[in-house]
């Protein structure tokens, strides 16, 4: 188990690791995008660790999965567990002979060889006393089924890595790092987030967002609960169960998602297309090896206008990533 102390740091640093005293029934894993200036090379890659509940540990194992973001293709690349290591205090982790860091990552894998470095500082969504990071006072409650962290909205990339053996140049490209930890990813939920952003009213330079909408265990119950952030212009807006935030309209179908969500910081409409993506493994209780379908290739429609109806950015979210996963229709009813 982890201490009181342990568990008090890790909620001041989600970006770093969380599993130090936790010997079973947890996983963690940090999605890292990076994509190239033209977006041709549009590349996914998650390290991380899985620790089965059985006794034993005959289920645990490190990994680092990789999705093409161009072609739908993906890999996973397992490791044993003692071949991942990690800090609790900052963003250092090792998975075998690849590693990711603060200052950028160098990975040796079948697809992926060479090293990127992160041009500019990592932008993570703010940590506060009352609102640790993107889950709010949430973050704060123990026995939450599945975090969720937000290591850095966006950063430039310089470089070149091997893709499949052919040198390919990410020098002016940009990156993205977010993450989850816990027991278990929710049965059902849809995930969002783009930092490539085509406006056409407003600056979408620098702009950035990530929203999801999950089934949420809590009591012996569950709810529904979203967390949305649109960073533009140099601030951050916030659309969250935990500030009041209120859901207008949220639709899924076969071909795509709608939302729109209102609050203090005016009102966000999501019109997403739905795409085939690559199959990914998702952490649940007994294995690592529940598939989920992802893609980097969604084109979402996005437009935020302020409490007064002023349009303040309105445009083409563009080499957006996009989950719709589990009993959706539940999760509506919720």
């Amino acid at each position: 188990m982890r201490s009181p102390v342990a568990w008090l740091k890790g909620v001041r640093h989600p970006e770093a690791f969380h599993g130090h005293g936790v010997p079973r029934g947890f996983f963690e894993g940090w999605y890292i995008k990076l994509v190239s200036e033209d977006r041709r090379q549009r590349w996914a890659v998650i390290p991380g660790v899985f620790r089965g509940e059985a006794e034993g540990g005959a289920l645990d194992e490190a990994f680092v999965q990789v999705l093409d973001g161009q072609t739908g293709r993906s890999w996973y690349h397992r490791f044993e567990p003692d071949q991942f290591r990690a800090s609790s205090t900052a963003f250092q982790v090792e998975v075998g002979p690849n590693r990711f860091g603060p200052g950028g990552v160098e990975l040796d894998l079948p697809q992926l060889r060479g090293r990127l470095r992160y041009t500019s500082e990592l932008q993570p969504w703010p940590v506060t006393l009352r609102e640790p990071g993107i889950m709010g006072w949430y973050g704060l409650v123990p026995f939450m089924q599945c975090f969720h962290g937000i290591v850095s909205f966006g950063h430039g990339l310089s470089g070149t890595l091997e893709v499949e053996g052919a040198p390919q140049s990410f020098d002016g490209g940009r990156g993205y790092i977010e993450k989850d930890w816990g027991k278990s990813f929710p049965s059902s939920y849809v995930w969002m987030a783009s930092n490539h952003i085509d406006a056409e009213i407003g600056d979408g330079t620098d702009a950035s967002f990530i929203g999801s909408v999950a089934v949420i265990p809590w009591l012996g119950g569950a709810f529904r609960g979203s967390i949305l952030g649109l960073r533009h212009g140099g601030r951050l807006h916030k659309w969250t169960t935990y500030n009041g935030s209120e859901e207008l309209r949220l639709t899924i179908d076969d071909s795509h998602v709608g939302w729109t969500v209102t609050g203090p910081d005016g009102t966000l409409e999501l019109d997403a297309e739905r795409v085939r993506g690559g199959l990914l493994h998702a952490p649940r209780h007994a294995s690592m090896h529940e598939r989920v379908e992802e893609t980097l290739d969604a084109d979402i429609r996005l437009r935020h206008t302020d409490v007064s109806g002023k349009v303040l950015l309105d445009g083409i979210a563009d080499c957006a990533g996009m989950e719709v996963f589990g009993d959706t229709a539940r999760m509506l009813a919720l």
